[in-house]
């Protein structure tokens, strides 16, 4: 039963956080939300002290269960696992802890999280990696079928689904996902859980716990046959059955060599009490290992150590969707150059992230808040110290001041909740006029497309002359008032630079 209940707890976690990752709409947050906080680094950086005391109790309890069920990666692995299963069982073998490689990479995250480097964490991060390649990958798949299901909805009158573009909001961050999915891929069909104990932080910080844990799995060496099956189903390769010991800093507690011993030597049963009189092992801890033998010796060492068997991989590659966009004529007459960012001197970061500064210390760039967008405006940074963080560009649309989407679905509080009165009173930046640009300025037509949509007042057109009331008009931005949504430069008609553009400011104002 341990086996079948986690792969059904983990198909509800890994369903429910995928869905989240390729909902669109927003309407899953309210349902499935709950999941993404409950991601044990997440919770950590955003100091939610009972999720996280949660998570370590179930560990001292159950050992690193939430390796196996609750992180998305993890179930990913398994996963791929499996299908290597598939096509040869009893793959697997025993190998020693590589301490030195698993503290060092903790180490690394600790270093990259105090620095504000926040391209390291993002690397390291399971919960991130997992969004990343939902994001980058899956979501404009599962768009392009929306769209789709759209047009084929269209054709009978009905509006159950909406057409949405499919495009691509970062390359670096889009190879960077399907490097990453080749490599776990690739590891976990081959090694099983290589990746979650030699370099994923989290799986070593529950380590530490998981050595203490109440339940554990435990060999009875009198029905043990030294058979070797536990061990070669062991994906994380940490049963020795030749000495009967379990290494219980790297055991996910998935159950599969419970499943596969045929003799029942094995079992998860609770700490057996020490000293006591009536206790059938005794018990000994060396470096994350316990030894559990019966008080009478053991005889036999039986059976050779297998060897680890390798399996050549075809490498698995997967390409985003990228739907093709017609060509946008003015009048059917002439074609219209995309919109291109321009090169602003600040970044700008979404409402509630209060800061630069707190975005790059706290975001873990999982990619959940630009998935879920409504905009356009969010895609991750290509800067390569923040790499793959949010930041805000008009070239899709602009920041509504009604949406709170990201504050509301951000787990790390990178992005703190705001309701829609607190928004319009947060300037995140402020619009600056290209008067050699601005169609106003240079005489050409009377255009005033900023001030006519500013949602502040912020913008209004003035005579470039002041002492001539003839002259041509140009916007005057209030500085005071401009909140930095982006909505004069996104409907700014000149092309492919607006004439009107946003500068970001380091550190977020109430006005």
């Amino acid at each position: 039963m341990l086996r079948k209940t986690r792969i059904c707890l983990a198909a509800v976690f890994f369903i429910g956080l995928t869905l989240l990752f390729l909902d669109f709409t927003g309407a899953l947050h309210a349902w499935l939300g709950w999941m993404a906080k409950l991601q044990f680094l997440p919770a950590v950086l955003a100091l939610n002290v009972v999720v996280i005391v949660a998570l370590v109790a179930l560990t001292l309890v159950f050992g690193r269960i939430y390796c196996s069920v609750i992180c998305p990666l993890g179930v990913m692995q398994d996963i791929f696992g499996w299908l290597g299963k598939r096509t040869k069982k009893n793959r697997y073998s025993y190998s020693k802890e590589m301490a030195w490689l698993r503290y060092a990479m903790l180490a690394v995250l600790v270093v990259a999280l105090v620095a504000g480097v926040g391209t390291i964490v993002q690397l390291l991060a399971p919960y991130s990696t997992f969004g990343r390649i939902a994001t980058m990958l899956l979501q404009p798949i599962w768009m392009a079928g929306n769209n789709m299901f759209a047009s084929m909805a269209e054709h009978y009158d009905s509006y159950a689904f909406y057409s949405v573009d499919v495009w691509m909001r970062s390359m670096p961050v889009f190879l960077i996902a399907l490097v990453t999915l080749v490599v776990l891929a690739v590891l976990a069909w081959r090694n099983g859980r290589t990746y979650c104990n030699t370099i994923c932080p989290v799986g070593t910080v529950l380590s530490f716990f998981a050595r203490f844990s109440w339940l554990k799995i435990r060999f009875d060496a009198d029905k043990c046959k030294n058979c070797s099956l536990c061990t070669k189903n062991c994906k994380a390769a940490c049963i020795d059955f030749k000495n009967h010991t379990v290494d219980y800093s790297r055991c996910v507690v998935c159950g599969d060599c419970i499943e596969s011993c045929k003799f029942g030597a094995l079992s998860l049963t609770p700490s057996p009490s020490r000293g006591g009189e009536g206790s059938i092992y005794s018990q000994a801890q060396s470096g994350g290992q316990e030894v559990t033998t019966p008080l009478p010796p053991a005889g036999g060492a039986g059976g050779g150590a297998s060897r680890r068997s390798f399996l050549l991989a075809t490498a698995l590659a997967t390409s985003a969707a990228l739907a093709q966009e017609k060509k946008k004529l003015d009048g059917g007459l002439a074609e219209i150059a995309d919109k291109k960012a321009p090169e602003r001197q600040t970044p700008l970061v979404p409402p509630g992230s209060q800061s630069l500064k707190n975005m790059q210390t706290r975001c873990t760039g999982c990619q959940l808040c630009v998935s879920e967008c409504p905009n356009g405006v969010l895609r991750p940074s290509t800067d390569l110290l923040h790499l793959m963080q949010p930041e805000m560009s008009f070239e899709r649309g602009y920041c509504r001041p009604e949406c709170t989407r990201c504050s509301d679905v951000c787990p790390v509080g990178a992005i703190k909740p705001l309701d829609e009165v607190e928004k319009t009173s947060i300037q995140i930046g402020h619009a600056v006029v290209s008067a050699d640009h601005c169609i106003s300025a240079l005489g050409e037509d009377e255009c005033g497309n900023c001030a006519r949509h500013c949602p502040t007042g912020a913008i209004e057109m003035v005579p470039s002359d002041p002492d001539d009331d003839l002259s041509p008009s140009v916007p005057a931005v209030n500085e005071t008032a401009c909140i930095g949504c982006g909505a004069c430069e996104y409907l700014c008609p000149v092309s492919p630079f607006s004439a009107i553009y946003v500068e970001g400011h380091e550190v977020h104002k109430s006005i």
